[in-house]
């Protein structure tokens, strides 16, 4: 198993082990003692898995006061999955990192709490994403930040994505300014 740091600190793309022939594969998706010797060290208290069709895309969200650490992997099709750092006083702040996360190449991200998430369907799907959360989801504790955020400058490779109603009303980062989490050293 291979841990790659990314530009954004904590934020880490984990390339798992297959063991495969010609009767299929295995592979080892979590080992605690493993990911915290890598810079995972917390405890998961929530499974999440989503299905999603056309050129859907997801986000991008987060948790104020209960921030939600995710540990994400794609485990049919193709996505591309974003973490951006929303800690206001960061030296990386309002910087995002993204990786394709596929069923054929096994790899994971970890977004530390405090960061914002999304990810969008490559190739018209269906995909489904399963995702570790280091805490409980809490509606009235959500923030979200517009997709196409100029001041993010995401570069997502789909021009015209399926959004929920939610997400089509998520404003931009700097007018959350207020209740943004602080970074801490």
């Amino acid at each position: 198993m291979t841990f790659r740091a990314t530009k954004l600190p904590g934020v880490i793309l984990i390339e798992p082990k297959v063991h495969g022939d010609e009767r299929g594969f295995f592979v080892e998706t979590y080992h605690e003692q493993r990911y915290a010797e890598n810079g995972i060290p917390l405890r998961f208290v929530q499974d999440n898995h989503s299905r999603s069709v056309g050129p859907i895309l997801r986000g991008l969200h987060a948790q104020r006061t209960r921030a939600q650490g995710k540990l994400v992997r794609c485990v049919e099709g193709r996505i591309f999955d974003v973490a951006v750092d929303i800690r206001r006083g960061s030296p990386t702040f309002a910087q995002w990192v993204g990786f394709e996360l596929s069923a054929a190449n096994f790899h994971q991200l970890w977004i530390p709490p405090d960061f914002a998430h999304g990810f969008c369907v490559l190739d018209g799907g269906p995909v489904q994403v399963e995702y570790k959360c280091t805490d409980l989801y809490d509606p009235s504790d959500e923030l979200g930040v517009a997709w196409d955020d100029p001041d993010l400058g995401v570069e997502w490779p789909i021009e015209k994505p399926l959004l929920s109603p939610k997400d089509r009303a998520l404003g931009r980062l700097a007018d959350l300014m207020d209740r943004l989490p602080i970074f801490r050293r």
